[in-house]
């Protein structure tokens, strides 16, 4: 019988976690999106339908004023049969929990999360109480993302906590006459400083240029709404070479003396 070495030991227990881990990647996140998540920030299914299948989107996420806009109510039951959906064709679904008290926020989110632990995501309010019931969530196996975070020293409480996400509000931020964009840069910076792995995750973005933006500042998880998702697809000048290589393909092998405005 032949023998392992130490070197050849290492080996195959390498070659088991990486062959592991790619049996159990997710059938949405294609190999090269590297760290970025993308997520569609809306409770309309509809919207979900036209957007969804583009491929840009990590997950999907909710709450309750999104819900009531959507004309969705606010129930476990009817978060359970939108999480079926959205997870039919994304990684995530985040959904909010609610509730007075730690133990009411705590006993709605585990019965929302019931349904798939491993893919559902629990948004809880970064308040005292809600802390409260994200640290029971999370001790209870559930994901959690901290949400109506307006300030970066929230993303101290974050990192502490060890969540895996937190979502400051940046358009609301500026409404409220902060600068959002640099309160969402110095969480970045807050988390990265501390050598946390908490993302965050920057709502309220209400253009396409300001993803870019805080995408240039080392940000790469994002939830934007349709008219945004729709906006990074506004490019005239793609539409114009699309046209001009259907044209072209439409000639087949005919010859023809085409000069594109794009060569």
């Amino acid at each position: 019988m032949h023998s392992f070495t130490g070197t050849s030991a290492i080996f195959v227990a390498t070659a088991l976690v990486f062959f592991s881990c790619f049996h159990c990647s997710s059938a949405f996140t294609p190999p090269f999106r590297g760290e970025c998540r993308f997520f569609l920030d809306t409770a309309d299914t509809a919207e979900w339908d036209g957007l969804l299948p583009r491929g840009l989107f990590h997950g999907v996420t909710t709450n309750p004023t999104l819900l009531a806009r959507a004309n969705q109510p606010c129930t476990v039951s009817n978060l359970h049969t939108l999480a079926s959906k959205a997870l039919s064709l994304t990684d995530e679904f985040m959904c909010q929990t609610w509730g007075s008290t730690a133990d009411e926020m705590y006993k709605n989110g585990m019965e929302i999360s019931d349904m798939d632990r491993d893919r559902i995501v629990i948004k809880v309010p970064v308040t005292a109480e809600g802390t409260k019931a994200a640290t029971m969530l999370a001790r209870s196996g559930v994901r959690i993302c901290l949400t109506a975070c307006y300030n970066s020293k929230q993303a101290l409480i974050a990192a502490s906590m060890g969540v895996e996400y937190i979502a400051p509000y940046l358009g609301r931020m500026n409404d409220n006459g902060k600068d959002g964009f640099k309160e969402c840069v110095r969480m970045q910076n807050i988390v990265d400083g501390l050598g946390s792995d908490t993302r965050i995750l920057v709502a309220s973005i209400r253009d396409s240029e300001t993803l870019g933006d805080l995408a240039v500042e080392g940000l790469d998880t994002f939830t934007f709404s349709p008219m945004v998702a729709r906006e990074l697809f506004d490019e005239p000048l793609t539409d114009a070479a699309a046209d001009e290589f259907e044209i072209a393909a439409s000639l087949g092998s005919v010859e023809f003396d085409l000069k594109p405005p794009f060569l």
